[in-house]
């Protein structure tokens, strides 16, 4: 490789083991950034949308630069040139009426669950985290971790919660509108477990907004931090932030500043 790249060994070497330039990593914290925007406006907010919202929030950029991050990973907004819809096309099986309604507060546990997916980047893939939330303590009661954003993803992590927690039927399960959350598979597991599904009106993000919050909170508090190189170091960290952390010792404000673990114990 030396011979033909006509360079050193010693320098070579220096190359692969060299850090993260200061570039190279905003470019990867950028990268997350506009696909998160992206992902959450539903694929409705072209370059010109993210980067007004994203200066909106703080992050300077141009819709250049934005438009170059959505070409490098396929992406393009939902419009007339790059979908031609028809009624036919339009209608979507499997949604649910909206029973959450933005109450976002529940008497007791189990009485209300949200999920949702994020994306997370490491290095250089994306990874796809699947989360269930109680909303009476706030508590992440199932999750799963993948580099697919697939059926499997969302029932993995809602297998954890039915695993962990004792539920009865009536139980509401609170999602957007994703092609995952509509499928067959997890609403008969739902269906099977007794409970309600909930969807959000289309393309409102804010009917989810305590799961949006949860993920603005885990992205600035470790994923923009740690920039994780690996699948494996991404896992741990995340299992240690939920598990561990947020679960078990992270105040919330809206518990009043106890953790959920401290929460419900309060509260039994």
């Amino acid at each position: 490789m030396c011979r033909v790249l006509k360079v050193s060994a010693s320098g070579y070497y220096r190359w692969l083991s060299r850090d993260v330039s200061s570039r190279t990593l905003r470019r990867q914290i950028m990268e997350e950034q506009v696909m998160d925007t992206f992902a959450t406006y539903k694929a409705r907010y072209g370059a010109p949308r993210i980067a007004k919202e994203l200066n909106a929030l703080g992050t300077p950029c141009s819709v250049n630069y934005v438009a170059n991050i959505l070409k490098h990973n396929g992406t393009r907004a939902r419009n007339g040139k790059a979908f031609k819809y028809t009624p036919a096309r339009e209608a979507m099986t499997g949604v649910a009426d909206n029973l959450l309604k933005r109450r976002f507060n529940a008497a007791g546990p189990n009485q209300k669950w949200t999920t949702d997916i994020t994306y997370i980047w490491v290095r250089d893939r994306w990874l796809y985290l699947a989360t269930v939330m109680d909303l009476y303590s706030r508590s992440i009661v199932g999750w799963a971790l993948d580099t697919s954003m697939t059926e499997q993803l969302i029932t993995d992590a809602l297998h954890m919660a039915f695993t962990r927690r004792e539920i009865e039927p009536g139980l509401i399960i609170h999602s957007d509108r994703g092609v995952q959350y509509r499928s067959n598979h997890y609403q008969a597991l739902m269906e099977r477990h007794g409970c309600r599904p909930s969807m959000s009106r289309k393309g409102n993000c804010w009917d989810n907004a305590v799961m949006e919050s949860f993920f603005s909170r885990l992205k600035v508090e470790l994923i923009y931090a740690e920039q994780y190189r690996t699948v494996e170091e991404a896992k741990s960290g995340i299992f240690e932030y939920i598990e561990v952390f947020y679960n078990r010792i992270r105040r919330h404000s809206a518990l009043g500043y106890v953790s959920p673990a401290e929460y419900e114990r309060k509260c039994a």
